[in-house]
């Protein structure tokens, strides 16, 4: 069949499907992680430098599904990997609603930080095999997903937290078995995209090993994964080390919840109007450059944050960045990959914020314990500029030499 963006014989997954199972699981993801740091120090009695060691371990879990589930989309039949990675994750959860003491739940979040990058990687590589729309389109609409799933999540799990753990778990199991389902109902082109891909190995058509990116490409891509990781880094305090900081201030937790639900509500408008006016930005640097500016902008704010409005100012801009910056490098890394190598590099975007994800909480942490709050505040500022002021000359040496592979 011919389509608006491409042309392709083989029937694809409906994006609208692949919408669907990034939300219900989005929805079950975002009953777990806000309430984290606050159910393990509040209920269970263990220390902050604990819990960041508890996080590392979760995202440094993460980073590993991300890279062993990457690759193996480019050599195995992906179906099976994402069917059975949900519904692992499913049970996974449902183990957590019976056995949540300490430290069960450690063991609990790694292999959830597990599954969570071995199906992230999996959607984001799934989602390059859709030919029917431009790839910047399909990640924007993931990360609209994504983000509907985070409003509906935490809008629920702040109440939810405080009338039953043992249902919130439950349901997020539930969550994830809706994801599995479509899945396995849903996902079977991807056998034939896969035997294609074979196919055409065995035709000499396709490389039989993943191609490395040009030098430039590489190199371009490194800027990002680089910058991607640092702000990562310090984003990863919002979810950690400031619903402590918060609850200190005399702030109510629901209300250190529902941050979130702002939070996924400005990214869900953003990514609205971005699918509706995509020339809004000229090109993917400058959405990409906007948003790490307005990243770096957001913790500046937060030295003078007090009270709850001002917490909500600090989220709101950091939103725009967000909304804008992590929509947009999966679709760059898109963009620069080799085609029998885009399973690879989408698992190394996961890898580069799963750095960030995994060292941040330990590292704000530890900041906070020697120098306070403020000092970490204006420290997560400037390591954002100065990620954004390396990439400005990157850009300008190496955009001339990159390829594109659409």
């Amino acid at each position: 069949m011919r389509t608006k963006h491409g042309q392709s014989r083989l029937p694809e997954i409906a994006l609208p499907w692949l919408v669907v199972a990034e939300l219900a699981t989005w929805i079950g993801a975002s009953f777990i992680w806000p309430l984290t740091s606050v159910y393990l120090n509040k209920r269970l009695g263990i220390s902050l430098s604990v819990i960041g060691i508890v996080l590392f371990c979760n995202c440094a879990a993460n980073m590993l599904g991300s890279t062993i589930s990457g690759r193996l989309f480019d050599r195995l039949n992906p179906y099976p990997l994402i069917v059975g990675g949900m519904l692992l994750d499913a049970l996974v959860l449902l183990a957590m609603a019976f056995f949540h003491g300490w430290p069960i739940y450690w063991f609990w979040l790694v292999c959830t930080g597990f599954l969570g990058g071995w199906n992230g990687a999996l959607v984001n590589s799934i989602a390059t095999s859709l030919r029917k729309y431009p790839g910047r389109y399909v990640f924007n609409i993931l990360y609209f997903s994504q983000n509907l799933g985070v409003v509906i999540g935490t809008l629920i799990v702040g109440y939810l937290y405080d009338y039953s753990i043992e249902l919130l778990f439950i349901i997020a199991s539930c969550l994830f078995l809706v994801g599995s389902l479509v899945a396995f109902f849903k996902f079977k082109p991807i056998v034939a995209y896969h035997a294609r891909r074979q196919e055409q190995k065995k035709t000499g058509q396709a490389p039989l090993k993943a191609e490395k990116m040009p030098k430039a490409n590489f190199w371009m891509t490194m800027g990002f994964f680089i910058t991607l990781g640092v702000t990562w880094l310090m984003y990863m305090n919002w979810e950690s080390n400031l619903s402590v900081y918060m609850v200190s201030l005399g702030i109510p937790f629901h209300l250190y919840s529902t941050l979130w639900t702002i939070n996924a509500s400005i990214i869900v408008v953003v990514q609205l109007i971005l699918a509706r006016f995509p020339r809004i930005f000229k090109s993917i640097y400058q959405q990409i450059y906007f948003g790490i500016f307005m990243f770096a902008v957001s913790w500046l704010t937060l030295i003078f944050a007090k009270t709850y409005p001002g917490f909500v100012l600090s989220m709101s801009i950091l939103t725009l960045g967000e909304s804008t910056a992590f929509s947009a490098i999966p679709a760059y890394v898109n963009d620069m990959s080799p085609y029998s190598s885009k399973g690879k590099y989408q698992g190394l975007t996961l890898v580069a914020s799963g750095v960030g994800r995994a060292f941040g909480p330990l590292f704000g942490g530890t900041l906070i314990d020697l120098f306070g709050y403020k000092t970490m505040f204006v420290v997560a500022s400037c390591g954002i500029f100065l990620c954004l002021l390396a990439l400005l000359p990157l850009r300008a040496k190496l955009k001339d030499q990159v390829q594109f592979f659409k």
